[in-house]
């Protein structure tokens, strides 16, 4: 499967996984990790990106506590229908665009976002777009933090039945799930990681740019 393949896959996208599944769970464990990470690193007047946003369930938990400068990128057809419905005062307030991350990152301007966030979504990103990190390194100014799932020794479960010994897992026998170094990822292009979390599903990496006076 290349990065178009699966890039249709997730626009289409209806049932698990989809806007509507995500706007009927809600914000979850997840969104308040990184409420409290974006709180206490930038504070809630930035300017916050979510990659891969669907209908918005964790920045409807930010703009319920007081962030308004948010933003999110999804190319699901659905998600901004969705949000409208399900969180109509966060679709009001935020910019969106109903893209791929690889056909808009490259138009933002460089240190654009304060705080740069994804949950679940770079773990997609086929290997023949790994140039994504770059930007995102680009148009980062202070903070980045990825919700993965990451792989543990001997683990499985229900998303990573067909895991074996190589990087990568097929999510309900379609989706590619690639396992990486986010650790490496990004202290290779220029950030200090100053904090992990674990939650039951994902661990949340906290990056904040090397030059920062706070990188710490």
């Amino acid at each position: 499967m290349n990065s178009t393949d699966v890039r249709r896959r997730w626009a289409d996208r209806s049932g698990a996984y989809s806007p509507e599944y995500y706007a009927y769970y809600g914000p979850n464990e997840t969104s308040q990790v990184l409420r409290e990470v974006l709180e206490r690193r930038v504070g809630r007047t930035a300017s916050v990106l979510e990659l891969g946003c669907s209908s918005g369930r964790h920045l409807a938990h930010l703009h319920d506590h007081g962030f308004e400068n948010l933003a999110g990128i999804d190319l699901n057809s659905q998600s901004f229908a969705v949000m409208a419905d399900a969180y109509p005062d966060l679709a009001a307030a935020g910019e969106f665009s109903e893209a791929a991350i690889e056909d808009v990152v490259e138009d933002f301007e460089t240190d654009r976002f304060d705080a740069v966030y994804s949950v679940e979504t770079l773990q997609h990103l086929h290997p023949d777009a790994e140039w994504v990190f770059d930007e995102l390194a680009r148009i980062v100014a202070d903070t980045l933090v990825t919700a993965e799932i990451e792989r543990e020794p001997g683990e499985s479960n229900a998303d990573r039945e067909r895991a074996d010994e190589t990087d990568v897992s097929y999510v309900d026998d379609e989706f590619p799930l690639y396992y990486r170094d986010w650790n490496a990822v990004f202290t290779d292009r220029g950030f200090v990681e100053v904090d992990a979390t674990a939650t039951r599903r994902d661990r949340v990496r906290t990056f904040r740019r090397a030059d920062s006076s706070d990188a710490r």
